[in-house]
């Protein structure tokens, strides 16, 4: 059985492609994807520029989105919503739109699980399952721009009515599918579709060098965020294994090159664990690292994003008290480290970073369809 195309997967070429090989007009095409990203229309009846004939094959031999609404949670007074959706082969991804006074962001999800296997990390627990298409990628930023103006129309209170923020720090690694969350920024950021910002975009990485370095000649000024979380690679490679192929030294090595070529700075995150990474000895060592490392002639290049661990169940580690989270963020200032603690959201509803597994218990990455070998990940093989 056939699988019908779904509109989001097809950029304006190959949608005009498809129009063309269906024997309609190349302008046609223009005008089905304004529909989609301009007006954000989801229904084909409701494109009434175009011929009802052209409606009607639209409908019966294509689809407009793959994704299902399974769910959605409200956390933060209404402020945070999650919501999780059902791919067609039947696994659940979660993505997070969060509201702030005068912004919002939404946390997208690039596959569903994720190969990695970070300990402190939900997502890592189910393993891979599957890369996302580029417009299952797309149609969360579409769900979480029609629930923002949903909610604006519905307050009293002023609410952003655009987004301001995409991060791709939901479920899975980014660059171990890079095709198709490249293909993802390219048609959100298109001018002739829903003309996102580059700048409004941020990609976040556990560490794939090979993806750093594709992503510094891009051409667009993208934001980047490199996972480190630890100070020395055996610390680091005992809570994020794939530090045994993207040493730290290496990772902050292709860091510093791609800093040099597009003059953009990078976020470290840094999830601090009690009593694992986060006392005041491991501060001084991290600082050592960024400030006397391969980034030592760019300290206006960096920001490290300390991130209060959220809760994972199952896993035997502990939440950094305000205490030491403070302790560990003097340490830093001290040696002139630009740094910040992030902001919590979502941690009642599971939506805040690394609780995201698409159900209430996370599984066992031996069970996941695939589970991707270190040296896979390396190569950037599949």
């Amino acid at each position: 059985m056939s699988v019908l195309p779904n509109l989001y997967d097809l950029s304006l070429d190959a949608l005009a492609k498809l129009l063309e090989q269906w024997g309609e007009k190349p302008f046609r095409a223009k005008q089905i994807y304004r529909q989609l990203y301009v007006e954000r229309v989801t229904d084909v009846d409701q494109m009434t520029d175009l011929p009802k004939a052209l409606r009607h094959r639209l409908s019966t031999e294509a689809t407009i989105g793959a994704l299902t609404l399974d769910r959605m949670q409200t956390g933060d007074k209404g402020l945070t919503r999650k919501a999780a959706f059902m791919l067609p082969s039947g696994e659940i991804i979660e993505s997070v739109l969060m509201i702030y006074p005068e912004r919002a962001t939404v946390c997208i999800s690039s596959q569903a699980g994720c190969a990695i296997r970070c300990s402190f990390c939900a997502t890592g627990k189910m393993g891979l399952l599957r890369n996302l298409t580029s417009g299952e990628i797309i149609e969360q930023v579409l769900w979480a721009q029609s629930t923002l103006a949903t909610i604006a129309a519905e307050s009293d209170d002023t609410q952003p009515t655009a987004l301001t923020n995409i991060v791709y720090m939901g479920m899975g690694e980014p660059f171990h599918n890079y095709e198709a969350w490249w293909e993802s920024v390219q048609r959100l950021h298109d001018p002739k579709g829903a003309n996102i910002g580059a700048r409004n975009f941020t990609v976040s990485t556990s560490g794939l060098i090979p993806g750093i370095r594709r992503l510094a000649d891009c051409g667009l000024p993208i934001n980047l965020a490199i996972s480190l979380h630890a100070p020395d690679d055996a610390l680091r490679t005992e809570l994020m294994p794939i530090n045994k192929a993207y040493p730290i030294q290496d990772l902050l090595e292709a860091t510093r090159d791609y800093t040099i070529k597009t003059g953009r700075r990078v976020s470290f995150e840094y999830v601090l664990l009690e009593g694992t990474n986060d006392s005041p000895e491991q501060g001084e060592a991290l600082a050592r690292v960024l400030r006397d490392g391969p980034m030592k002639d760019r300290p206006q290049f960096m920001h490290v994003n300390l991130i209060p661990w959220n809760p994972v169940p199952g896993t035997p580690l502990a939440r950094s008290s305000r205490k030491r989270v403070n302790a560990f963020q003097q340490k830093l200032r001290e040696q002139n480290i630009p740094c910040t603690v992030r902001v919590e959201r979502g941690t009642e509803i599971a939506a805040a970073c690394g609780q995201l597994a698409g159900a209430d218990d996370v599984g066992d990455p031996t069970t996941a369809e695939t589970v991707i070998s270190l040296e896979t990940l390396r190569t950037g093989t599949r």
